[in-house]
């Protein structure tokens, strides 16, 4: 350690000071320019403001400013160099980022299960981001325990679980449904904590057609194998068939497997579709299984008194998930995931007990120290942002905004219905308005094979249009044996009766001459 003579400026008097060298940094004073950080800071607000609150909501601005990836990978000049940039720099970059990013927060921004900027929920993600807590113990994040609790224990509330019960929130919906099997077979199988898989007789779990994918995913990442998961026929609606879950789960028991999970969906992504959750609960309750419902797109439904009866049953579940950062708009990514288990049964399956975090002699209640039912260590507190938004408008609000989306929805269905070449898939029972667009050229043609290879092509041409003209977004997709149609998903408060009928004509404008 070496020591030198340098000056600093210390309650306006000029003072001398052994500066400490170690390993060559000198360590009196930050490294730092805080002025100018403060100032960078500043700046970067401003223009965030302006390029991607102000103008990213828009109507009038584009949705998106498409460039393909190698010109894109050009104009963002994304080498990474040993020498640091100036501030103007920098905040060039971030006006390039913004302005080459979609803009999902944009009215017409169709093309996802998410969409719309709320303010309160913006305001809440910038308190997270600057504050940077993690929710593992009440001593670091004590503002973000008590209102991620107070938040889970209302979701529960209108899940209708009138005794709570317990929960997290988990980064996105895939991850709450891993947990809920993670849960289901730790409950049915409890020392392959200790003992892996060697402990595990085989595992079937059931699930319909039109499930998240997510599900899948969880049973090969946790080792129980995507043979193991039955798939269960849905109707012409996308709806898991009871009786068909009943065969299977008998067809399991006869091969000598071990059922112990029903997977059921409250809003298929593609059709939106609600599975009838009271007749599954009860096979549940027959075979003992555990009843998952995964609520993620449709759980916003319970809090619409005009439409909760979408979720009937749901409370006879014994877990949920349900993202509010969908239909409600909290923001990417804000995930609960709640189990009806009051005994603790989250915090066995997931505790590992590390002693530098979850001492047991702190001098308050440890019961708050939750970070120890998640599977991650360091987790954000994705909560806040829907609690402040909850907040500001309201369970009222929240409401309003179901309504008016499934309402809206309604309207676009009715106009699909009223317009030449367009045509409806099924009437929508949620936010989701399916339907196909046929080009003046093809509709005196007969509904041939050929005519539908035709159709199969004209959403993915014209979603090429309208995201090089930046006029919206609208996803797409073949479902079954059916070709590719148009998705149409409707979330945002912004939208009105004539956002819907833009859609509409601009689908007519860009499609017309294929």
């Amino acid at each position: 350690m070496d020591t030198a003579t340098s000056k600093s400026l210390c309650h306006n008097n000029l003072v001398k000071r052994n500066a400490v060298l170690v390993n060559g940094m000198y360590l009196n004073g930050p490294t730092l320019d805080i002025k100018a950080t403060y100032t960078f800071v500043e700046d970067a607000i401003s223009l965030i403001l302006d390029e991607a609150v102000k103008k990213g909501t828009d109507i009038l601005e584009k949705v998106c400013e498409w460039q393909p990836p190698e010109k894109l990978r050009e104009i963002l000049d994304l080498e990474l160099r040993e020498g640091g940039e100036p501030q103007a720099k920098i905040l060039k970059r971030c006006q390039d980022v913004i302005r080459y990013s979609v803009k999902t927060g944009h009215p017409h921004f169709f093309n996802q299960l998410y969409a719309g900027m709320d303010p309160y929920a913006l305001v809440g993600r910038f308190i997270t981001e600057t504050t940077n807590p993690s929710l593992y113990t009440y001593e670091v994040a004590p503002v973000f325990v008590l209102t991620e609790d107070a938040v889970l224990r209302k979701m529960m509330e209108f899940v209708g679980w009138e005794e709570e019960g317990d929960g997290i929130f988990s980064p996105g919906g895939s991850i709450s449904n891993m947990y809920a099997v993670n849960v289901a077979r730790y409950r049915c199988c409890p020392d392959i904590k200790e003992h892996g898989l060697s402990a595990m007789p085989r595992l079937v779990l059931f699930t319909s057609q039109e499930c998240h994918y997510s599900v899948t995913k969880a049973a090969a990442f946790l080792g129980i194998g995507t043979k193991n998961v039955y798939v269960v026929s849905s109707d012409e609606r996308g709806k898991m068939i009871p009786a068909e879950l009943e065969k299977q789960v008998l067809r399991a028991k006869a091969e000598g497997a071990c059922p112990f999970m029903v997977n059921a969906t409250s809003g298929t992504t593609v059709l939106g579709a609600f599975d009838p959750l009271e007749e599954i609960a009860d096979i549940c309750q027959t075979h003992k299984l555990w009843l998952h419902v995964d609520a993620c797109w449709g759980g916003a439904a319970l809090l619409s008194r005009r439409h909760r009866h979408l979720l009937k049953g749901i409370q006879r579940a014994n877990s949920v998930a349900w993202n509010p950062h969908k239909m409600l708009m909290a923001g990417l990514q804000c995930c609960a995931f709640m189990v009806r288990d009051k005994t603790g049964l989250l915090q066995r399956c997931h505790s590992a007990r590390a002693s530098y975090l979850f001492q047991q002699d702190k001098f308050y209640d440890i019961s708050y120290d939750t970070g120890d039912k998640s599977i991650q260590c360091s987790r954000k507190p994705d909560a806040f942002k829907f609690w402040l938004l909850w907040k500001a408008v309201g369970t009222h609000g929240l409401e309003e905004r179901v309504n008016k989306a499934i309402a809206l929805a309604k309207y676009l269905a009715m106009e699909i219905q009223k317009r030449e070449g367009f045509r409806l898939l099924m009437e929508p029972e949620y936010a989701n308005v399916c339907f196909w667009y046929i080009p003046p050229s093809l509709r005196k043609m007969p509904e041939s094979k050929d005519f539908w290879e035709k159709i199969h092509n004209v959403a993915p041409l014209i979603k090429e249009r309208m995201m090089k003209k930046g006029s919206m977004m609208i996803g797409y997709q073949p479902h079954g044996s059916r070709v590719n149609f148009f998705r149409q998903i409707v979330i945002s408060p912004q939208l009105s009766r004539a956002d819907m009928d833009f859609v509409l004509d601009e689908i007519e404008k860009l499609g017309k001459d294929l």
